[in-house]
């Protein structure tokens, strides 16, 4: 057979391949043959490079074939695939020259049902919550009252006219709308981009940066939310500088969104209802702060005012103390001359007693003393008596400048008036003087009463003359 091979007889055709030629035979039959299949299989291996492309293996119990997915099929994978994940591929089988093996170029990959999901979101979880993305000491509180609140949802949905609705009923604000797909191949980076893209807005620029975010979405299947259990999504959610609410799903649906975010809300109206108070509801507890308010401020010039009148009461009367003064003064001013008198009598006598029994020269002698002693004394007595007199008649003029000064003539010349009704009464409210016949207002310089004429002002007394007491009432 060997001799036949080397050295064909004459007549024989059979052809001649190069190694090329032989594997682009072999590559056409193969594409031509599987040139759309679907595998179903375990991802094992993967590996990506910096040219963007993906390379993996699909393996069960028995073998393994290799697989590529090209760069611009990646990035429109809805789930990227993960080692351990069972999966089924969409593409087509062709060859590797290079290494003389062949391949399946992937178009497609989902993973084998709802266990395949739930278990590649469980690992992803986990995954995530090591990490501290989970953190409930990284939430932070949400704003009481925000200006502005980003909302991140499709456009054309009922969600954002459930969320824009309730926000009109509580509390209108002003609301921005990133429209995005909320499912799909693209949902989950342009979720993505636009939570990044609030936060870099300019806080006070043209476009006014939110205070709150809402990443909101109706309910569906776990296909249908799995854009919000995306690396990338939580991500973004977790490094916002803003505080965010997610809202995806009905009450009973769970993503991984909702453990990063600083609030989940069971459905996207409850995240309307968790951003914003109940305007009527607040403008009632200001009415009753305000209320408190006034009732505290009334309460407390009721007792400052009762305070002000117990101590008045506690103060004695100007005139009381003029007066008391004034008695002691005429008292003493009275007994001055009876006891100068009297102590005049009795030195003299004194002197009389121990001359009685001296010589008439001695005698007369002690006697110019004595009485030299005597006008001394007198002398002195007298300038004590004006002393005294004196003080005590300054003392009298301090307490009339302050009785004056306490009196309400010295409020008058400040710029006051007082207002009396016909019967002199005063009047100390504007009802009262709306009820009052006739009024009369009293300044410093006179009185006026209302439509006529000012009276003219009481001549003051003239102050007595200089060195004599005068009346004090």
């Amino acid at each position: 057979m060997s001799d036949l091979i080397d050295e064909p007889d004459d007549g024989q055709n059979a052809p001649e391949f190069s190694v090329s030629e032989i594997s682009g035979v072999v590559k056409r039959m193969i594409e031509g043959e599987f040139s759309h299949v679907r595998i179903r299989g375990e991802v094992g291996r993967v590996s990506c490079p910096r040219s963007g492309h993906m390379y993996l293996d699909l393996k069960d119990d028995r073998a393994v074939l290799a697989a590529v997915i090209w760069k611009g099929v990646v990035n429109r994978l809805r789930t990227r695939p993960e080692e351990g994940m069972e999966v089924v591929a969409t593409g087509k089988l062709t060859t590797f020259p290079g290494q003389s093996r062949y391949q399946m170029v992937i178009e497609d990959i989902a993973p084998a049902g709802v266990g395949a999901l739930m278990a590649m979101l469980e690992q992803r979880k986990k995954k995530l919550a090591a990490e501290g993305l989970f953190d409930p000491a990284r939430k932070r509180p949400l704003p009481f009252l925000p200006e502005v609140i980003g909302v991140v949802t499709s456009p054309s949905g009922a969600v954002i006219r459930d969320i824009l609705h309730r926000l009109r009923d509580r509390f209108p604000r002003k609301v921005l709308i990133w429209p995005v797909a909320v499912q799909g191949q693209n949902s989950a980076a342009e979720i993505t981009r636009a939570i990044e893209g609030f936060n870099k807005m300019t806080p006070g620029g043209a476009m006014p940066r939110p205070d709150l975010l809402i990443v909101a979405r109706g309910g569906g299947s776990i296909e249908d939310l799995w854009s919000f259990n995306e690396e990338n999504v939580v991500r973004a959610a977790r490094a916002s500088d803003i505080p965010l609410i997610s809202a995806v799903g009905h009450e009973t649906d769970t993503t991984l969104i909702d453990f990063a975010s600083d609030q989940r809300a069971p459905t996207p109206t409850a995240a309307a209802e968790l951003a914003v108070p109940v305007r009527g509801e607040l403008l009632g507890w200001l009415a009753s702060m305000d209320e408190r308010r006034l009732r505290a401020l009334g309460n407390g010039i009721l007792q400052r005012r009762q305070r002000l009148r117990d101590l008045a009461r506690a103060l004695p009367n100007p005139a009381e103390l003029v007066a008391m003064q004034a008695q002691r003064l005429d008292i003493l001013s009275a007994r001055l001359p009876r006891a100068l008198q009297n102590v005049t009598r009795q030195k003299g006598a004194q002197l009389m007693h121990t001359t009685a029994g001296l010589r008439p020269q001695l005698l007369q002698q002690g006697l110019h003393n004595r009485q030299n002693h005597l006008t001394q004394m007198t002398g002195r007595f007298a300038t004590a008596a004006k002393t005294q007199v004196a003080r005590q008649r300054a003392e009298l003029d301090g307490l009339e400048r302050l009785r004056q000064t306490l009196g309400y003539k010295a409020t008058l010349r400040r710029g006051y008036a007082v207002v009396r009704d016909g019967k002199d009464k005063v009047i100390n409210s504007a009802k009262s003087a709306r009820k009052a016949d006739q009024l009369n207002i009293e300044f410093a310089d006179g009185r006026l009463d209302v439509g006529g004429k000012p009276t003219k002002p009481k001549p003051a007394k003239k102050p007595p003359p200089a060195g004599e007491q005068g009346s004090l009432f």
